[in-house]
């Protein structure tokens, strides 16, 4: 059983028991964090709460997560756009919007609904049920390339590459501000925001090393075409970073500090590029991913 343990700060106070928690674990919905508050798996100073509680300030909040009784996930014909694919590995170009892998309360309209479609049986199952084939993810409104195994064998061999961090991972990003240098390194741990816990922060006491390469390919009047090669792969890492030394990623409505004058679904990040050596051949593999078109568009409209 997993277990959330979070005590209340000051400006976290005065909202809802379940939608406080909702906030801290995005991956899980509303509704699945009511029933289990029903069922007194959420405790508030080792007493259980109904979900409207308001919290206060130094509450304790503890957060038995029940053990997942993993449901039937069912294999939707939702269509895929292929990069690559043979019988050990699948790249696919996810789109912007759609979710990974199922979460308690949402089991379907995900990626992994619509490979499992794809590939029939032909999926890893290392990670469970509800995660067939995947090794890594990137957010729901970050697009571009995510490689997804379908055996143990190929799942094994891509997961030792990124635990080695040998896997090429480059991304396009555009960011708020003009960009001084022309290339930059950020090597800051990043962790759970202590003070908002829905978010990832960099230089947090005990976070996990996180290193960001970033290259300028084009500066505008207001802000920067950049490229980010990935040595680490934590979560939210190239926003973070990039809003930790002041440029964040335009559209990133959750680490980004100034408005967007476009119409945007989320922030302008591209997993443009995925690199591995071929679990069976041994062979270096680089594969791209071409840019949105929304993010094709945007970029002309900033070249004028």
């Amino acid at each position: 059983m997993e277990q959330f343990i979070y005590q209340i700060g000051l400006g976290e106070d005065d909202c809802r028991l379940d939608k406080w928690i909702a906030d801290a674990l995005p991956d899980l919905s509303r509704s699945y964090i009511q029933k289990c508050i029903r069922d007194n798996a959420v405790l508030v100073n080792d007493k259980p709460q109904k979900a409207g509680y308001r919290l206060k300030v130094d509450d304790e909040i503890v957060f038995s997560v029940p053990e997942a009784t993993e449901p039937a996930i069912e294999a939707e014909n939702i269509p895929l756009d292929i990069l690559y694919e043979d019988k050990d590995v699948l790249v696919v170009n996810k789109p912007k919007g759609m979710v990974v892998h199922p979460a308690p309360g949402h089991y379907s309209g995900t990626l992994v609904n619509a490979v499992m479609y794809h590939c029939k049986n032909e999926l890893s199952g290392i990670n469970g049920s509800l995660r067939p084939g995947i090794v890594h993810r990137i957010d729901k409104d970050t697009t571009g390339a995510l490689i997804v195994c379908k055996n143990d064998h190929s799942h094994n061999a891509i997961a030792a590459q990124l635990k080695e961090h040998s896997i090429t991972r480059r991304y396009r990003a555009i960011v708020h501000g003009v960009v001084a240098q022309d290339t930059g390194v950020i090597n800051a741990a990043i962790g759970r925001d202590p003070r908002d816990r829905k978010r990832m922060a960099a230089g947090v006491t005990g976070g996990r090393d996180a290193v960001t390469h970033y290259t300028v390919l084009e500066r505008f009047k207001e802000y920067t075409y950049i490229e980010c090669r990935l040595e680490t792969g934590r979560t939210h890492q190239i926003r973070v970073h990039m809003a930790s030394i002041g440029y964040p990623v335009l559209g990133d409505e959750v680490y980004g500090t100034r408005k967007s004058p476009y119409k945007l679904q989320g922030q302008t990040l591209h997993a443009m590029v995925a690199g591995f050596i071929h679990p069976s051949t041994g062979e270096y593999i680089e594969v791209t991913a071409p840019l949105p078109e929304y993010f094709d568009r945007l970029l002309h409209i900033m070249q004028r």
